[in-house]
């Protein structure tokens, strides 16, 4: 979803804090302003293949959006300790007011304001902001699914897809929609069924989706891509839902029941039909 596509920006990122300790200088000194300062001690990975040095001056800039951040050392020596205060960030988007504590994350985040993006799918061509979420696509194509959900073993491409899920088995609904008051748990996809967005569009026929999964469920009706197997009969379906009803005609499970007269059906949609008989029969006696 899109929702999914802008949060995983942050949460797929490779970016974390690496170490414990602040690093400080042992004098009151701040450089220009188109300078900044930062010990590498305390550093940011943005990539697992970067390295830093144990001090290191970044390079001089003319960027405005770019703050001086004061520094200053105790004891000229390194503090073992760990120091709880909240760092600075001193590098702000010019654009939207976004704050970072380094200059590599604001220059990442600009290219969401620039449209920028350096990081091309050698498979099918689609490039991305950050080569974290070119990694992240590049599992649409081997289908690796490294996170699992420990409730049950239902595994994911995204963390953030994994963290959507685990709501399904806490039953936790952060999110209300302001406009019928309905609580959700991840409620990007709802909102376009007021609005009558439809982002997703098929290439072949034209016909527009609510979310991504509906389109790459679509898409199977033209390349006849059935995935899901039934391991007892063999029979394929092109979507799990339809497996998971067929499986009830193995299992004898039915689990939609009509409350008028108990009688039971596999799936809802022939419980709604059912229904339809009840309430015919009414109409005619009120005849």
């Amino acid at each position: 979803s899109l929702e999914g596509e802008l949060l995983m920006q942050n949460q797929e990122s490779d970016t974390f804090i690496a170490t414990s300790t602040y690093c400080y200088w042992d004098h009151n000194y701040t450089k220009p302003s188109s300078y900044q300062l930062l010990c590498h001690n305390f550093f940011v990975a943005e990539r697992s293949d970067q390295e830093r040095s144990k001090h290191a001056d970044l390079e001089p800039t003319t960027n405005a959006e770019l703050k001086p951040m004061k520094t200053h050392h105790k004891n000229n020596s390194h503090s073992n300790s760990v120091d709880n205060t909240p760092m600075e960030k001193p590098f702000s988007c010019g654009k939207c007011g976004k704050s970072f504590h380094y200059r590599d994350t604001l220059v990442l985040h600009m290219r969401t304001h620039t449209g920028e993006k350096s990081y091309v799918c050698n498979t099918c061509g689609k490039s991305f902001i950050k080569d974290s979420n070119l990694k992240s696509h590049m599992r649409t194509h081997t289908d690796e699914k490294p996170y699992p959900c420990s409730n049950c073993g239902r595994r994911f491409r995204l963390r953030f897809d994994l963290k959507i899920h685990m709501r399904t088995h806490t039953g936790e609904k952060p999110y209300v929609c302001n406009t019928c008051g309905k609580r959700f748990s991840h409620i990007s996809t709802h909102n376009r069924s007021h609005t009558g967005e439809k982002p997703y569009s098929c290439k072949i026929c034209g016909k527009s989706f609510f979310q991504g999964s509906s389109l790459k469920v679509h898409m199977r009706t033209h390349t006849g891509e059935k995935p899901y197997s039934c391991k007892i009969c063999g029979k394929s379906f092109c979507r799990q839902d339809k497996l998971v009803i067929h499986m009830r005609t193995h299992t004898g499970e039915k689990p939609f029941s009509c409350k008028i007269c108990r009688k039971s059906f596999i799936q809802g949609s022939s419980l709604k039909a059912h229904m339809r008989t009840h309430t015919a029969r009414v109409l005619l006696s009120l005849k």
